[in-house]
């Protein structure tokens, strides 16, 4: 199944949400990302339907396993081509901004390549 990079956003959002407060609901994600109540309402609505992730009867959103999987693997590019970044002397907020849009776009390929040099510059 593919899935759109704005679904990716949404499922990383909710994994970083998670770690940084423990629960999360829609208005986490909607002051998180800057997007209106209806659009996140029905990304979370799709992404449901989609097995992504379970929203419990008082609001709270959990990652099921097939979102916690893409959530986890893009959150790990968006911290590598961060560092990646920030090596280059790009600014942190910069850095941040520049690798999620990078993120989704890059091959498996290149972006093994880029987490071994990243991982080689910090050795």
């Amino acid at each position: 199944m593919t899935i759109h990079e704005s679904a990716e956003d949404y499922l990383e959002a909710i994994l970083i949400l998670r770690e940084r407060r423990g629960a999360v609901r829609s208005i986490d994600v909607v002051n998180e990302l800057g997007y209106s109540k209806p659009s996140v309402s029905i990304a979370m609505k799709k992404l449901r339907e989609n097995g992504y992730i379970s929203m419990a009867a008082d609001g709270l959103i959990t990652l099921n396993e097939s979102g916690m999987e893409i959530a986890s693997r893009i959150y790990h590019r968006h911290r590598t081509l961060t560092e990646l970044f920030t090596l280059l002397g790009v600014s942190a907020e910069n850095a941040a901004a520049d690798a999620c849009k990078v993120e989704h776009d890059l091959s498996e390929e290149t972006f093994a390549r880029i987490h071994d040099f990243v991982k080689r510059q910090k050795a």
